[in-house]
C-alpha cells in the first residue's frame, strides 16, 4: 500500500454524509449558498488500485465538511477489498481524521493539505492504514457536482423478478442480491443444491461494500429456476432475486410449439437431444457421439465426430462440441419452448489405433476478435426440424 490514490471514484450513494469536494466554486453558484462537490480522481493512491471518493460540503467558497471514502485491495494482488470512511475535520487547508477499516479493523489516520491551483486542487499529505504509510502527492484534481456524481453511480445488476419472456433475460440464469452480513449464510445454504454459483460473483467489489449488498449469480436448470427464485425470496438478507442475462443469445435461438416435445408437464429431453443430434449430424457432416444433460444447469452437451480435412492421409478426427439449452419461452405456463445452441467448438485429435500423434490445437469455436466457426446453417436447419421461429432483432419479434 505504498502509492496513493490513483482512482478516487465510486463514492457510496448510500452514505449521504460522504462529502469530498474541490476548493473552487463554480461561477454560477450564488455567494454564501451551500453545495456538495465530489472528487473522483486523485492520482497515485495505493499503486493506483484505490477506489476513492472525496465529498466536500461548502458554503460559498469555504469548505465546511469533508468525508473520505477509500476502497482498496486488502492485500497486494488480492481480489479481496477493504474500505474505510473518514469524517475529516476542516482547519483552513488542512483535512484530518481518524477511523478504522470496515473489514480488517485496522486503524486509519488521514492528514491532507489541499491547495487550490487554478481551476483545480492539489492534495498532499499522508494516509496511514495500520502500519503502512501512503504518501499523497496529487495535482490537477477537478471536481464534480452532486448531480454529475450521482449520474455516474447508476448501476444495474440486471435482476428481473417478473420478465414477460426470455428474450431479454436468460432462462437458466438467476441473480440474487443479498446483504453482506447474511451473504455467507446464504452461500452455505446452496451447498448440496442443484445449482452452479458464478465464481466471479463471490468477489465483493467496492460498489458492493458501499451498498452493503452483493449480487450472486446462479445457473440452474430452467425447469427449476422459478421454484429456486420463489424459495430464495424468503431467505434472510435477500433484497432482490430474479432472472438475469446468461447463456442464451437470441440470434442462435428458435421458438417452437411445446406439445409434441413434452411428456406430461416435463420436457422430453431425450427426444429433443436425439432431434438436435440428427440435425447437427447432417449440417456439420459429423456423426453424433455423445449427448449429456447437466443435472445442475439443464444444459445439453453434444459431441459429434468427423474426419479432419487438414491432412486427410493422417486419418485425424475432429471432435465437434455444441452446448444447447431448452426451456419454456417465458416464466410460468406456456405452450411454447425455446432452444438455444452454441457455435461449434472444434478440436482435432489422433484417434487412430497404435501410437498417437500429439497435436497442438489452436483454439476453435468463438474466439475473441475472430469469427465463430461456420455451422453451415445449423440454426435454420433446427428451426425447420422443430417447425420453429427465429428472433428478428430489428423488429423485436419472433418470425
Amino acid at each position: 500500500m505504498r502509492a496513493l490514490m490513483l482512482c478516487l471514484f465510486g463514492l457510496v450513494t448510500v452514505f449521504p454524509d460522504l462529502a469530498f469536494a474541490q476548493m473552487k466554486l463554480p461561477a454560477k453558484t450564488a455567494p454564501g449558498s451551500t453545495e456538495v462537490r465530489y472528487f473522483t480522481s486523485i492520482d497515485g493512491l495505493m499503486d493506483g488500485n484505490a477506489d476513492v471518493v472525496l465529498k466536500e460540503t461548502r458554503q460559498g467558497k469555504t469548505v465546511t465538511a469533508a468525508v473520505l471514502d477509500i476502497c482498496y485491495p486488502a492485500e497486494k494482488g488480492s481480489d479481496r477489498k477493504d474500505r474505510f470512511v473518514a469524517n475529516l475535520a476542516v482547519n483552513g487547508q488542512n483535512l484530518t481524521g481518524t477511523t478504522q477499516t470496515t473489514g480488517d479493523k485496522k486503524p486509519v489516520t488521514v492528514k491532507l493539505l489541499r491547495k487550490p491551483s487554478g481551476d483545480n486542487v492539489e492534495f498532499r499529505g499522508q494516509i496511514t492504514i495500520g502500519t503502512n504509510v501512503t504518501e499523497v502527492t496529487s495535482t490537477d484534481n477537478s471536481d464534480l457536482s452532486e448531480k454529475e456524481f450521482l449520474d455516474n453511480q447508476t448501476s444495474d445488476d440486471g435482476i428481473t423478478p417478473q420478465p414477460k419472456d426470455f428474450t431479454e433475460v436468460s432462462p437458466e440464469s438467476v441473480g440474487v442480491r443479498v446483504k453482506l452480513d447474511t451473504a455467507l449464510d446464504y452461500l452455505k445454504s446452496l451447498r448440496g443444491e442443484g445449482v452452479e454459483v458464478g465464481l466471479g460473483s463471490l468477489a465483493i467489489t467496492c460498489d458492493a461494500l458501499r451498498a452493503g449488498e452483493q449480487t450472486i449469480n446462479l445457473t440452474v436448470d430452467p425447469e427449476r429456476a422459478a421454484a429456486l427464485i420463489a424459495k430464495t425470496k424468503s431467505a434472510p438478507g435477500v433484497t432482490a432475486v430474479g432472472w438475469t442475462s446468461g447463456t442464451v443469445e437470441m440470434d442462435r435461438t428458435i421458438r417452437f410449439a411445446a406439445a409434441e416435445w413434452r411428456d406430461g408437464d416435463k420436457i422430453n429431453k431425450d427426444k429433443i437431444a436425439t432431434a438436435i443430434s440428427n440435425v447437427l449430424g447432417k449440417t456439420l457432416s459429423a456423426k453424433p457421439s455423445a449427448a449429456v444433460w447437466d443435472a445442475n444447469t439443464g444444459k445439453l452437451k453434444l459431441t459429434l465426430k468427423r474426419p479432419s480435412q487438414v491432412y486427410p492421409a493422417l486419418g485425424l478426427t475432429e471432435n465437434v462440441e455444441i452446448t444447447a439449452l431448452v426451456s419454456p419461452d417465458k416464466p410460468g405456463a406456456s405452450d411454447r419452448l425455446m432452444l438455444w445452441v452454441s457455435s461449434p467448438v472444434i478440436t482435432t485429435v489422433d484417434e487412430a489405433t497404435g501410437p498417437k500423434l500429439n497435436l497442438s490445437d489452436e483454439s476453435s469455436g468463438d474466439e475473441e476478435g475472430g469469427e465463430p466457426k461456420d455451422d453451415n446453417g445449423s440454426v435454420n436447419a433446427l428451426a425447420k426440424e422443430f417447425r420453429g421461429q427465429r428472433w428478428d432483432a430489428d423488429q423485436s419479434v419472433w418470425k
